[in-house]
């Protein structure tokens, strides 16, 4: 992982801020969470940007230099960007854009491929990241057209206002287990059973390890901290018996490993689609949405185990944003009966 501009925006508001509390208020994002971002920075830095005693932070050594080329980037990249919004709005735009970020999620691909097949040729992009937070405030910018996201809520905690975001799916999360694991033979498995594993996550500056944490609370025990490594990393992992991982319950099947759903459904991820209800891309935003819903069915309808589960819960899986699609749902789809129209994927 490498450091980027947003990095460098999050240990700048520290540093004025004076405090991680007062930091994140600021943010709009937990304290927790901007802990944890600020954690991943040091490490990608390899030190301590700020020592820390009862009057709040000061930065080091190492925290001042960042900071001192904080100030410079940031003023000329911001520059960059205006400059740029501007040149673009100047010029007569003559078709509809697609530029689309997106976080670790099993729909992408799908979208991207109806929209190349809808648009031969035409103004189709994707820009990939493990950040809600880039991609969230890089639409609000205007440097991408769409957000497609997952969360734990609607609206996403901790981000930029003034996105509208729309839910395509609400989704289980299960657990994937080494196929030798005790409980990987279960056809579901509580939560508090865990309590004594050693879990890894995919990448994320979301709430979802807020999330996590509440869950295991309520079950009455507290997680080990989990360890973040790739999505791809993770399922070799769980594969050898290292660790244990939470997962969508749509997750590819995959040599040596199990996934389990989690018994009362105590976590839920949500695939949502952003963007600005008033930028130029708006008047398209029913078209991606109904391309997203059908990439979603195709995978559901590729998970035929997830796709049974799903049966009897009508508050999972599809959401009523449906009736957005361009004709009528297919009927007879599993899981979705009487339905109107940082976890690894």
């Amino acid at each position: 992982m490498e450091l980027e501009l947003r990095h460098l925006r999050i240990v700048l508001a520290i540093a004025e801020a004076g405090s991680v509390t007062k930091a994140a208020a600021g943010l709009g994002l937990a304290q927790p969470a901007l802990t944890t971002q600020l954690q991943r920075i040091e490490r990608i830095l390899g030190g301590a940007l700020f020592t820390r005693d009862r009057r709040g932070v000061l930065p080091t050594a190492l925290g001042d230099l960042v900071l001192a080329r904080a100030r410079v980037l940031i003023p000329a990249v911001t520059g960059l960007h205006d400059e740029a919004s501007e040149l673009i709005a100047n010029e007569v735009v003559t078709a509809a854009r697609y530029r689309v970020g997106a976080t670790n999620g099993p729909i992408v691909a799908g979208l991207v491929r109806r929209l190349h097949d809808a648009h031969p040729g035409g103004p189709v992009s994707i820009q990939s990241t493990w950040s809600e937070n880039e991609v969230a405030q890089m639409t609000q910018d205007g440097r991408l057209d769409f957000a497609l996201i997952g969360a734990c809520s609607t609206p996403p905690a901790g981000l930029p206002a003034g996105l509208t975001w729309q839910a395509i799916s609400v989704d289980a999360v299960w657990v994937l287990l080494n196929e030798h694991h005790p409980l990987a033979g279960r056809d579901e498995v509580g939560l508090a059973e865990l309590a004594a594993e050693q879990w890894i996550t995919a990448p994320g500056d979301g709430c979802f390890h807020e999330c996590f944490a509440a869950a295991c609370a309520r079950e009455g025990f507290a997680p080990r901290s989990p360890t973040e490594i790739d999505a791809s990393s993770a399922f070799d992992l769980v594969a050898a018996g290292g660790a244990i991982a939470l997962c969508q319950g749509t997750v590819r099947s995959a040599p040596g490993v199990v996934a389990v759903p989690l018994r009362g459904v105590p976590l839920r991820w949500r695939h949502l689609l952003g963007w600005d209800p008033e930028g130029p891309a708006a008047a398209q935003a029913a078209e991606l949405f109904g391309y997203a819903v059908e990439a979603y069915l195709e995978i559901v309808a590729q998970r035929p185990r997830y796709a049974r589960w799903l049966t009897g819960r009508p508050e999972l899986g599809l959401q009523k944003a449906v009736s957005l699609l361009r004709g009528p749902r297919p009927a007879g789809r599993p899981g979705f009966p009487g339905r109107s129209d940082p976890m690894i994927a």
